[in-house]
């Protein structure tokens, strides 16, 4: 049981939630700092998906190479536009770098501050959770990298509505665009996450899901849309299905958290 905060006052939890906050900067400061001067190695990762030495443009045209086909090769260089923009974007890139790579220390150091206040059976639903949560998110995160991103900015970056237009991406353009695809893939993979809890609270159940599920692939489209850095097609589709995909996987577990309550219970 949760009997240790008891003991502490208001200004005692203050105090351990300043110190954790403090921990959690100084952490994501040093990490950063680390990944400022790794510039090579941070842009390598960062810029990889801009040319077809990509990994995945390796894999899709290993695929088209069997079935008979191949795909165009294709490079775009990228520009920039402001005096000071690649500093400033090296800044705010190995910052990020830094917070994704602390992470895992930040969920620790929150849950040790909330732990205390918790029950056994609270405290292993937040486990779970939040274990679960960091995993869909990062899954999130990879897809985006490796499959929606790439694909979206090579249709993107090669589409010309005449041969004499050339397309001038810039730094700053192409840097936003893959942090916002990936945190918003991210938020999506929680989909599965938010229906369990939402279950086991009792607000939802999978009869809801499947009876509303015409109305829920509407809503997947327009929160497609808007997430979204473009209004085209390719993109809409390559967002939005994962999105499904995710749906259908959280009306089976829904289902099956019942079941298990049910077979507990009886």
């Amino acid at each position: 049981m949760a009997t240790e905060t008891n003991t502490q006052s208001f200004w005692e939890h203050l105090d351990v939630l300043r110190t954790a906050i403090m921990k959690i900067v100084v952490v994501a400061v040093v990490f950063g700092i680390a990944a400022f001067f790794f510039k090579e190695q941070l842009f390598d990762v960062v810029l990889a998906p801009k040319d077809d030495r990509f990994i995945t443009y390796q894999l899709l045209n290993r695929i088209a190479a069997w079935a008979g086909d191949s795909m165009d090769s294709f490079s775009i260089r990228l520009i920039n536009t402001g005096l000071a923009q690649q500093f400033i974007i090296h800044m705010k890139t190995a910052l990020c770098a830094g917070v994704l790579c602390t992470s895992p220390y930040i969920l620790y150091q929150l849950f040790r501050f909330v732990s205390p206040a918790l029950y056994d059976n609270e405290r292993k639903y937040v486990t779970r959770m939040v274990g679960g949560g960091y995993a869909m998110f990062s899954l999130g995160v990879l897809v985006s990298y490796f499959l929606i991103f790439p694909l979206t900015f090579r249709f993107l970056g090669t589409y010309q509505v005449s041969g004499d237009v050339d397309n001038l991406i810039s730094l700053d353009s192409y840097i936003s665009t893959l942090v916002m695809m990936c945190l918003a893939m991210g938020v999506v993979f929680e989909i599965p996450i938010l229906s369990w809890l939402f279950a086991k609270l009792g607000f939802l159940s999978a009869e809801f899901m499947r009876k509303y599920r015409k109305h829920a692939i509407v809503i997947i489209l327009a929160v497609s849309a808007i997430i979204t850095p473009t209004s085209d097609v390719f993109t809409l589709s390559l967002v939005a299905f994962p999105m499904w995909i995710l749906y259908e996987v959280s009306i089976w577990i829904v289902k099956n958290s019942k079941m298990n309550e049910d077979s507990f219970a009886a």
